[in-house]
């Protein structure tokens, strides 16, 4: 007996543990084929997707067992839902308006978005217009596909009791209810998702008044649409026709049954079910069962009883005890056969999932011919295990693609966009100087010659504002051109894609082209202008579609700002996914949860298993509450959970199933999956566990650690004493204390720091600043102060930090700064000044012992009759009394010991008074003087700093004694130094815990 012997409607079921393409096609062929050759491949197969569709075509090669024969014809019927190609019949699609394309109808949307921006109470970009654009086209899609136009409701879906917002909202989509379809009556064209429906439903009337005379079978799918419900209750009507459900659970009981609500994997053919008027005892079975099925029935119940309506699992002990009453007539205890080749892998993070999953995955090829999956609906772990996979030579089949932000091409047009917005941005310039597609018509050894000389040269160190800055810097650096050159052809792409903007807002179609011609521009090879891989390759091929698209069709787009044209560039990327599937493994995939609905493979993976991820969290809707969508006749946002979870049961019934969960994503606690809680629940309150799965984990960790790890000791290098430095700033010898080892990196190795492109100068810069404008006061009015002094200071302030390199943009904030520390710095100045000597940026310097010099230069000396005063000015914190005292911090106390011997000239040997740091901030509190010794206490402090120098001085004349990185480590947090890199700090210091000792090098 086939399926065409049942009488009609007929409607089937194939149960979720079963092979689902592999019994569709057996069943077809053992029907058809002994009706002759033509007979199969006269019939017609619709499948939800077309994943679906080459999966059954390889599945009829299987039962074929190698001999020719000719498949039916398999053709995807469309997922409304997620956008799958509709199949068009024929002469139909010829009576319908063609429909708008994906493009179009985005930046159409946009336009009436951005045009209605008054009502929405906001003022939108391109980019705000666009992304508001595709809320609004998945509305219309809902609506749509729900078929709950015309909404004649609009007036009563907002109650006085609701908050003004969704008043604001429904009265923008009553617009958009009316200007859309008179737009698109304009354009003489048809929405999409109404031509996919009006589609479906006149090929439905069409079957239902003329049904087809060959074989017609629909599978796999779970008519979520209304009209693909009634499409396929025509096909079930057919002389010929049959549709397969995907796993019906028909062992639920009656009254669990009854409570299947919109969250449960049965909900999606409950409905459908209910739409066609037939009963669920009225589905038959596809294919008879086969020997040794038990196993993989038992472990679908258990799936299915651990699913079933939260209203019902009170029953879960009777079921159990049901469950076992039936397995004890065949000998067995179905609990533990459901759960045999089930298994959990719990992961610390996305990363070890990743490596787990990979290994996995690897493992099982080295089985001949045995198949794996991953089933994931996390597109970012899949291409995780992608890449990791790649490590073995190993190309999965993947659906999830990447994105064509992270390609290439994708890059170079998000940088060049945002080069337009900041031309002079150092790191978007080298960004496309070193770019691989650069070329600017030069040899590529050459190109990356002239990219160095401009980074070393002209790009590092505090960000030039302008062209001309740069090209001083490489004039001062003795460029011999090449480096100019560069920066010349980087200033003609960026001004192509500029030249839009020169008198406002540009057109976003106008904006394209000119950063398409940039970027071709930078991408030219030689004379021919030839732009390379620019536009080849899955990624190129992904970018031009989206340029032209933009180009051709982007016309509704509001006007946009070069930061506004920027965003709506890196949004419209971050949108788009290449998919290659060029060069996979044919025994490997790594599918999404709608892609694998058909698909079985020997050994699944389901990762994902989180709550946010799998299933994903009812999706936010910006137009409408859930009593609004309920007005509408739209479904609640939890079907797709129970779509989702349909996907997760059929998976999990496969013979060899691993779960896999993260207890972290993005550094943050995770959730078990509610199915998987409650499968784990289910099981314990049988007596029974899910058997784990730990040594996954421990090959991806040795994976990634194949050997013991042993952090780097302390370092202590021990120089030659011939290398070791006999001349000494006071500064200096504060680096000397505290780092030792950042002391030898910087005046034994001579290593300097190398500055960032764009470094930020704006600490330095008030230091600078604030030095350079005492000084000159101090030397232009060193007599008396002048009327208005504050107003002197302040502007001599103001031009020593536009000196210092200070950006134009936080001169407004200092400004105000300087005003307000004006006043007390000429009070401070007043007070200070009487009686006093003023020696300011003084040189000074003393030989401590033997063949060894102290420099020090003072800030300012204030020298009285019977002594001196020592100041610094600080910006920042000042050193504490207690490392002053303690000798950690010794600038001060040792430049009162070269001023106490006579060190600095014109002053001879002089006591000092007060030792003090000035600090100057402009803030509440402008100024403040921090005394940190004075009277008979400062003679004292200055002698034990020299006697502890000489002592270290000594110390280190011995060859043994080694430069100690940080000896003195409680300043690590508070002094980052610039050579921890080097000293290897986080290992010996974090990691390797109580490593006190230091290690030669």
């Amino acid at each position: 007996m086939t399926f065409l012997d049942r009488p009609r409607p007929r409607w089937f079921t194939i149960p979720a543990h079963r092979p689902f393409v592999e019994d569709l096609a057996s069943g077809l062929y053992a029907a058809l084929s002994p009706l002759g050759p033509e007979a199969l491949s006269d019939a017609v197969v619709l499948t939800p997707t077309r994943r679906g569709a080459r999966a059954l075509v390889e599945a009829f090669l299987k039962v074929g067992s190698e001999k020719a024969l000719l498949p039916p014809q398999v053709r995807a019927l469309g997922d409304l839902d997620e956008g799958e190609p509709p199949f068009e019949p024929g002469d139909i699609a010829l009576d319908l308006p063609p429909a708008i394309s994906p493009w179009r109808r985005r930046f159409e949307l946009a336009r009436l978005v951005s045009g209605a921006s008054d009502r929405l109470e906001r003022s939108l970009d391109a980019a705000g217009a666009l992304e508001l654009a595709d809320a609004l086209a998945g509305f219309l899609d809902s609506v749509e596909i729900e078929e709950a136009a015309p909404l004649k409701s609009l007036d009563g879906w907002v109650d006085l009791e609701m908050a003004k917002h969704w008043e604001i909202s429904a009265d923008f989509l009553r617009l958009a209810v009316e200007a859309w379809p008179a737009r698109l009556k304009e354009l003489g064209l048809t929405d999409v998702t109404a031509r996919r429906v009006a589609l479906l439903r006149a090929l439905g009337k069409r079957w239902r008044d003329s049904p087809p005379p060959g074989v017609m079978v629909a599978a796999g799918s779970t008519g979520t649409a209304p009209a693909a419900a009634a499409l396929l209750t025509a096909i079930a009507e057919a002389p010929q026709g049959a549709v397969v459900l995907p796993g019906l659970d028909q062992d639920l009981a009656e009254d669990a049954w009854r409570k299947v609500g919109e969250q449960h994997p049965q909900g999606a053919m409950k409905r459908l079910l209910a739409l066609a008027g037939v009963e669920r005892g009225q589905v038959g079975l596809w294919s008879s069962p086969s020997p040794g099925d038990g196993d993989g029935r038992w472990r679908r119940r258990i799936i299915n009883e651990a699913l079933r309506p939260a209203e019902a699992t009170d029953d879960w002990l009777g079921q159990i005890a049901k469950l076992r009453a039936e397995g004890a007539t065949e000998g067995v205890d179905p609990v533990a056969k459901g759960l045999t080749g089930l298994s959990i892998v719990v992961a610390r993070h996305e990363e070890e999932a990743a490596g787990a999953v990979a290994l996995l995955l690897r493992e099982a090829l080295e089985t001949p011919d045995r198949t794996a999956a991953l089933v994931t609906p996390d597109a970012a772990l899949a291409r995780r295990v992608s890449a990791r996979l790649s490590r073995w030579g190993v190309v999965a089949d993947s659906s999830a693609g990447a994105p064509l932000a992270g390609f290439p091409v994708g890059v170079l047009t998000s940088v060049m966009a945002k080069a337009a917005v900041n031309p002079f941005d150092p790191v978007l310039l080298l960004a496309l100087a070193k770019h691989p597609f650069a070329r600017f018509g030069l040899e590529p050894e050459d190109l990356a010659r002239r990219a160095a000389r401009l980074e070393r040269s002209g790009l590092r160190g505090p960000r030039a504002e302008g062209w001309a800055p740069v090209e001083r810097r490489l004039v001062e650096a003795g460029d011999t051109g090449e480096a100019i050159d560069l920066l010349g052809s980087l200033r003609r792409v960026i001004e192509i894609a500029r030249k839009p903007f020169a008198d406002g807002p540009a057109a976003a179609p106008a904006a394209t082209r000119a950063l398409a011609e940039a970027m071709e521009a930078l991408a030219a090879d030689g004379l021919t202008a030839d732009t390379g891989k620019l536009w080849s390759g899955a990624g190129g091929e992904a970018a031009a579609t989206l340029i032209a698209a933009v180009i051709e069709e982007g016309d509704g787009l509001p006007e946009v700002t070069p930061s506004g044209f920027s965003a709506l560039i890196d949004g419209l990327l971050a949108g788009e996914t290449v998919r290659t599937g060029a060069g996979s493994h044919p025994r490997l995939h790594v599918l999404g949860a709608i892609e694998a609905r058909l698909v079985r493979a020997d050994l699944i993976v389901l990762a994902g298993l989180e709550e946010g991820v799998w299933p994903a969290a009812a999706p936010v809707d910006p137009f409408l509450s859930r009593p609004m969508r309920k007005t509408a006749g739209l479904p609640p946002p939890e079907r797709r959970i129970g779509l989702s979870a349909h996907d997760f049961a059929q998976a999990a019934c496969a013979p060899e199933v691993v779960l896999l969960r993260s207890e972290r994503r993005g550094g943050a606690p995770a959730v078990a999956s509610r199915w998987l809680w409650r499968l784990e629940t289910l099981a314990r309150g049988a007596g029974a566990v899910i058997e784990a799965r730990p040594e996954v984990l421990d090959w991806a960790r040795a994976l990634d650690e194949p050997g013991a790890f042993s952090p780097a000791p302390r370092p202590k290098p021990t120089p030659p004493l011939e290398a070791r430095p006999r001349k000494l700033s006071v500064t200096g010898v504060e680096r000397w204390i505290r780092d030792p080892y950042g002391f030898y990196a910087r005046s034994i190795l001579n290593l300097r720091p190398l500055e960032r492109p764009g470094e930020p100068v704006e600490a330095r810069a008030r230091g600078t600043a604030i030095h350079a404008a005492f000084e000159r006061f101090a030397l232009e009015h060193a007599e008396t102060l002048p009327e208005a002094a504050h107003d002197i200071f302040a502007a001599y302030l103001m031009e020593a930090l536009e000196a210092a390199g200070m950006p134009g943009a936080r001169l407004a904030r200092e400004r105000a700064l300087a005003v307000n520390v004006a006043p007390w710095v000429v009070d401070f100045e007043r007070r200070r000044r009487e009686g006093a000597q003023l020696l300011v940026e003084q040189q000074g310097e003393l030989e401590v012992v033997e063949n060894f010099t102290l420099t020090a230069k003072a800030d300012r000396i204030e020298v009285r009759a019977w002594a001196a005063d020592v100041l610094d000015f600080k910006t920042g914190s000042p050193p504490s009394k207690k490392q002053v005292d303690s000798g950690l911090a010794p600038q001060l106390t040792l430049t009162a010991a070269i001023l106490r011997h006579g060190g600095f000239a014109g002053v001879g040997k002089t006591e000092a008074n007060e030792l003090v740091y000035v600090r100057v901030s402009g803030g509440r509190v402008p100024g403040l003087e921090i005394v940190r010794g004075g009277g008979e206490e400062s003679p004292d402090l200055a002698e034990r700093a020299l006697e502890g120098l000489r002592g270290r001085i000594a110390a280190f004349d011995d060859p043994d004694q080694g430069y100690l990185s940080w000896a003195a480590p409680q300043f690590i947090n508070q002094y980052p130094g610039d050579y921890d890199h080097l000293a290897r700090l986080w290992e010996w210091h974090v990691i390797g815990e109580g490593e006190s000792e230091g290690g030669g090098e």
